[in-house]
């Protein structure tokens, strides 16, 4: 979507991202009505770069035109909305849904209410309304944050943590599950760590984890459809504990999984490994897409393009930006003490995406699967910790790491 440039300059309208002198405006945010001042942009790049928060505002809108009783009850209506199934004996049946064109065979199933967190864990700002309030006009966006020694410390602690909840989901996988028991057991085990699920309404999200099966790329929203034999499935865990942010995410076979199917996720997982033997000081965030780009493309892979990895910290997304596609423009040069992930997406068809109407969900444009794989990394003086590597005791689930 581009932003309409028939908004005159004017001085009393300022950019919703950088604060210069607005001259376009979000056509969606026109159509529902919204105030001028949250539309405005001053151009299609920062309209662009503000996309992934600035859709919340529309789907707000949305909830607040709603008549359910509870701000809980509202989310749940509004991602529901259009989604409506006729259930038989726990399947679903004909989808009762306006017209879409369903890019593969996977379709949504009910979604249940949001779960609760105890009242003693800490939460991030969005926690309660679903908006982050620092995270968007953070000098952070801009500037790539050296951490000190006690922010990596508590880095290192609640990376472990989100490990162990990855962890305890994969051990859940089967035929027959749900993704929505599978966020279940990721909002339990995080809980009771002590840290807050760092997904959980963020802009609205209404689970404590991703779940992306088949053909959908990334921000699957866990729900009431079965795992089947032979599914591939993508589990994205953050965990925010101590005032910081771990993220890290796996795909996953469920049953029997077909040549081909197995084929792509080796492949993500050893472009995401070749990508981190190359972090170090002095290397350009640019080379990690090359190095991707060129492992995928070898195996007759594409490269999804639209989502990079992102810094991390106290702030669940940040600078630097980093994309894992080749010729790609991204700026600076890794430096000791920076943190971030990278999380190669790697489609078996094309690289181009495409969101489902619940505003969340992307999959590939030719239904074809995806598979992705993410670390949280530390740039050492040497080289690169990964802080979200697998222990001793992660499940044995990887044909390729047997001796």
């Amino acid at each position: 979507m581009d932003a309409d440039s028939n908004l005159q300059a004017d001085s009393s309208l300022s950019c919703s991202r950088c604060g210069k002198p607005a001259h376009l405006q979000c056509p969606k945010c026109l159509q529902l009505r919204l105030p001028r001042e949250s539309a405005a942009f001053c151009t299609q790049d920062c309209f662009k770069a503000s996309w992934s928060s600035h859709k919340s505002v529309h789907l707000k809108s949305k909830v607040s035109g709603l008549t359910a009783s509870t701000p809980d009850e509202q989310i749940s209506a509004a991602l529901n909305e259009g989604w409506l199934y006729c259930l038989k004996k726990g399947q679903a049946g004909t989808p009762i849904l306006p017209h879409f064109d369903w890019a593969g065979s996977l379709r949504p199933y009910p979604i249940s209410g949001r779960r609760m967190v105890p009242a003693s864990i800490e939460r991030p700002d969005w926690a309660i309304d679903g908006i982050p309030k620092i995270e968007p006009s953070s000098d952070l966006q801009n500037v790539v944050e050296i951490k000190t020694p006690e922010q990596i410390e508590r880095m290192r602690e609640t990376s472990r943590i989100a490990r162990e909840v990855l962890d305890a989901a994969a051990r859940a996988i089967r035929p027959g599950v749900t993704t929505d028991e599978i966020d279940e057991v990721v909002h339990e085990a995080t809980i009771a760590a002590g840290g807050y699920p760092s997904p959980l309404n963020y802009h609205f999200f209404p689970k404590s984890c991703c779940t992306s099966v088949n053909e959908v790329i990334c921000h699957g929203i866990p729900d009431a459809r079965r795992l089947e034999d032979g599914d591939i499935v993508n589990v994205d865990v953050t965990v925010y504990y101590k005032g910081v942010h771990g993220d890290l995410n796996e795909t996953y076979f469920v049953g029997n999984v077909d040549e081909a199917s197995q084929q792509l996720i080796q492949c993500t997982y050893e472009c995401l490994e070749k990508a981190i033997a190359i972090v170090k000081p002095g290397v350009r965030f640019r080379e990690v897409g090359e190095v991707i780009n060129r492992h995928a493309s070898m195996s007759g892979f594409s490269v999804v393009k639209s989502i990079c990895g992102h810094g991390i910290g106290e702030l669940f997304h940040c600078a630097p930006n980093i994309p894992h596609y080749g010729r790609n423009k991204a700026v600076g040069v890794m430096k000791a003490g920076q943190t971030f992930t990278i999380e190669p997406m790697i489609n078996a068809g094309v690289w181009r995406d495409r969101s489902w109407p619940d505003g969340w969900t992307a999959v590939t444009a030719d239904g074809k699967r995806s598979a992705q794989f993410e670390h949280t990394l530390l740039v050492t003086d040497s080289g690169v910790e990964v802080l979200t590597s697998r222990l001793p005791t992660s499940p044995n689930v990887f044909p390729w790491l047997n001796p």
